[in-house]
């Protein structure tokens, strides 16, 4: 009997000593830039190392492009031929996503604004129209007020004003980021669990690309982890929609009225209230209209965003 119990807690002792170092190794990885998608290409900033795509006329209106959590440039696909006829457009992969780098630390809403902003500005991009997905929403309130002039309008997708109108998350989905078995599930999820968690972000039933797990897989698990945190801090400093109505920059809010990550209607109407904001809600859509619904995206966006040049 005592020799069955020192098995066990040497066994205990082992998965131990296993977790922990598997927990140093995963929390401590970074991984570099590298060009995900045709015609994208590296930025070497100061703050860090940016996948960036351009489309579109370099002497147009420019409109930005900021996807959202665990996504990259990618997800702007089905809205890129639509915009680009008659506006430059720039999509960016944030720093901790898709062809960008992944450091170990850098992911505040401030941060990832700033080297955002580097890039606008080394790319020649002022007073643009910038349209922020989800995560992206927040990183385009935060670019807004730190750098003003830099961003003539803004457009939020489906991200709330802050964390109060989040709908309830699935308990697997919060294992992720528990200490210690999060990093162990991190190394073993298998795609077509991704794929099922990626579902959420859409409407009830839709069918999730491939390629978007692709995106997530290329993530680290710190970027992973901090990315959301640091966008909840921000928020609960002060909502987003109090930020934007103290920039007195015009906004249009979007949300597909499927959302299951955020009480859209609800969101909506709080940022109706900004003065001089647009709300709209698509129907048929879920937490990510630019993907499900990009032409009717793409069009409320162009309606809205600076004029294009003319011919």
């Amino acid at each position: 009997m005592r020799r069955g119990w020192k098995i066990a807690i040497g066994v205990v002792a082992a998965l131990v000593v296993v977790l922990a170092a598997n927990t140093f190794v995963v929390s401590g990885e970074t991984k570099g830039a590298s060009v995900t998608v045709p015609g994208g290409r590296i930025l070497d900033l100061p703050d860090g190392q940016l996948q960036v795509l351009e489309r579109g006329p370099r002497n147009a209106s420019p409109i930005v492009l900021i996807h959202c959590y665990t996504c990259g440039i990618d997800w702007w696909d089905g809205m890129l031929p639509l915009l680009e006829q008659r506006h430059r457009v720039i999509a960016v992969d944030l720093l901790g996503h898709d062809g960008s780098e992944k450091p170990s630390s850098g992911y505040s809403m401030p941060d990832q604004a700033d080297v955002v902003a580097q890039a606008l500005r080394r790319l020649g991009v002022r007073r643009a129209t910038v349209v922020g997905h989800s995560l992206g929403g927040t990183v385009a309130t935060a670019l807004t007020e730190r750098h003003p002039g830099l961003v003539s309008r803004l457009v939020i997708v489906d991200q709330a004003p802050d964390r109060r109108y989040e709908k309830d998350f699935p308990l697997t989905g919060e294992l992720l980021y528990w200490p210690v078995l999060g990093q162990a599930l991190w190394q073993v999820t298998p795609d077509f669990e991704v794929k099922d968690g990626l579902g959420i972000a859409f409407a009830p039933g839709y069918d999730v690309p491939d390629r978007f797990v692709e995106d997530f897989d290329r993530m680290t698990y710190t970027a992973y982890d901090e990315s959301p945190r640091q966008e909840r801090d921000y928020s609960d400093e002060m909502p987003l929609n109090r930020r934007i109505a103290r920039t007195h920059v015009p906004l249009l809010a979007i949300f597909g009225a499927e959302d299951q990550i955020y009480d859209s209607a609800a969101a909506l109407a709080t940022y109706a209230k900004v003065p001089g904001a647009r709300a709209v809600s698509i129907p048929g859509s879920g937490h990510s209209p630019n993907v499900e619904k990009p032409a009717e995206t793409a069009t409320l966006v162009l309606k809205f965003a600076k004029p294009a040049a003319g011919p």
